[in-house]
């Protein structure tokens, strides 16, 4: 018998602090190396992906620079591939390659083809140990808690992006951090717990008809991937920016019937719920998430850099419950392939 429709994705979202949980073990079995990786002299680090694990590798990116200082960038794998002269022709490199499948084609020839330039070292990260990317770093880790039968990545997304927070903790030296890291899981169940019935009030609401989400620093790549699960699974107006950059144009699409989602930090948060009142003054409708003082309230007494990843769930829920609505089916989204092999 067919499972129902979105039953193999309400799995995977709801199962996520757990898959958490996992990945802490397998990234504690392997520390000591990641720190040997990590204590390299590299000129710079580059993350790297296709789909969402690019947007992955932006949000890791811009959160390894805040805490550890090195100058680090991310491009997609296609870039790497055929555009390398404008990605990594000076100085030596860690590639930093996220894949959920281990099989992406961009992703494996940017990796080749890195290897073969002699352009520096390669770390990975996915999901399948069995799978051609698993084999071709310095260092793979391979997170099986995060595997998925939706075509869509919720789990796989958070537990890849889980293991980079990790590796930017251990190569800043922040062993308080990585130390923290165990304290996600229960955090991210008590999120579940308290706002799963707003995200569905949220996604089922007819009334709205495109949506907005804002994140800034390391939260833009988040604020990005939440944006695309809108897009894949319910096939909705979607669009991400950063917080300040809303009001230079965009805020023009402003309407009672599109929802801005604020992924509000701590350190900018003045700012940022400014432009959240801005958006309400102009009739339109808002979600706020944040640490405290919003809507979605995470109460984690978590560093921020390390509680980001608490945004995803109830985003990813939002995009779930507003593809139901459309009578669509979240595991199987139109158009779109689990791995995009050429």
């Amino acid at each position: 018998m067919n499972p129902e429709k979105g039953f193999f994705t309400h799995q995977e979202i709801l199962s996520q602090p757990a898959a958490w949980a996992v990945a802490l073990e397998v990234l504690a079995a392997e520390r000591q190396v990641i720190l040997a990786v990590g204590s390299g002299h590299f000129d710079q680090i580059l993350y790297t992906g296709c789909g969402s694990t690019y947007y992955l590798a932006e949000a890791a990116a811009s959160l390894t620079q805040e805490l550890s200082g090195r100058t680090c960038r991310s491009f997609p794998a296609s870039e790497l591939w055929l555009n390398p002269q404008s990605s990594y022709s000076f100085g030596n490199t860690l590639l930093v390659a996220v894949s959920r499948s281990g099989e992406t084609t961009e992703t494996l020839r940017a990796c080749e083809a890195f290897l073969t330039d002699r352009a520096g070292d390669l770390l990975t990260l996915s999901c399948y140990e069995e799978m051609p990317l698993a084999k071709l770093g310095a260092l793979n880790l391979v997170f099986p808690s995060g595997q998925e039968q939706s075509v869509a990545q919720t789990r796989a997304f958070s537990t890849l992006y889980f293991g980079t927070v990790a590796l930017a903790c251990l190569w800043a030296g922040r062993v308080d951090l990585f130390d923290s890291l165990g304290r996600l899981p229960e955090a991210g169940r008590q999120v579940l717990n308290n706002y799963a019935s707003l995200a569905a009030e949220l996604g089922q609401d007819p009334a709205l008809e495109r949506f907005y989400w804002l994140g800034s620093g390391p939260r833009h790549g988040l604020a990005c991937e939440l944006s695309l699960k809108m897009k894949e699974m319910s096939l909705t107006h979607s669009e991400p920016f950063h917080f300040m950059e809303f009001r230079h144009g965009p805020k023009s699409m402003v309407t009672s019937q599109a929802l801005t989602i604020g992924l509000r930090s701590t350190r900018n948060g003045s700012y940022e719920a400014a432009v959240l009142e801005d958006v309400k003054a102009l009739g339109g409708r808002v979600l706020d998430m944040a640490e405290d003082g919003a809507d979605v309230r995470f109460a984690s007494n978590l560093d921020e850099a390390i509680r980001n990843i608490l945004y995803l769930p109830v985003g990813q829920l939002i995009a779930f419950e507003r593809s139901l609505s459309k009578g669509l089916n979240p595991d199987c989204p139109t158009n779109l392939d689990t791995v995009v092999i050429l």
